[in-house]
């Protein structure tokens, strides 16, 4: 199998997720090498299975994204395209939250004095 790279953005607030994290990702079996670069946890590794990781993760931790799978080739990383300054895009995914929407409650209103006439009883 060929090296793959994976990278995991995760919510780390304090150094115990950080350590938590890194350990939940070293211990998957086919990891070779584990980085962390500010909330996105990088893993490389050959046959790694990386549904089971991003569960695993979730499940310590209560967040994390699967952003990106792909070869683990360190000759691409070298190879970096100079853009204009004026052309940086800063290209986020998209994340909305599941809204809660909870049925209102069908009620019957009805007026007590808005009776017919006929159904006076002297």
């Amino acid at each position: 199998m060929a090296k793959q790279k994976v990278v995991v953005k995760l919510s780390l607030d304090d150094a115990k997720k950080r350590s938590k994290a890194l350990k939940t990702a070293a211990t998957m079996d086919g990891v070779m090498s584990v980085t962390l670069d500010a909330d996105k946890l990088v893993i490389i590794g050959d046959g790694t299975d990386v549904v089971h990781l991003t569960t695993k993760l979730r499940k310590k931790l209560g967040y994390a994204d699967l952003v990106s799978v792909g070869p683990g080739d360190e000759k691409k990383e070298e190879k970096k395209e100079s853009k204009p300054q004026g052309e940086t895009k800063n290209a986020q995914p998209l994340v909305y939250p599941y809204q809660y929407s909870y049925p209102y409650p069908f009620v019957y209103h009805e007026k007590a004095y808005d009776y017919p006439k006929f159904y006076n009883i002297f």
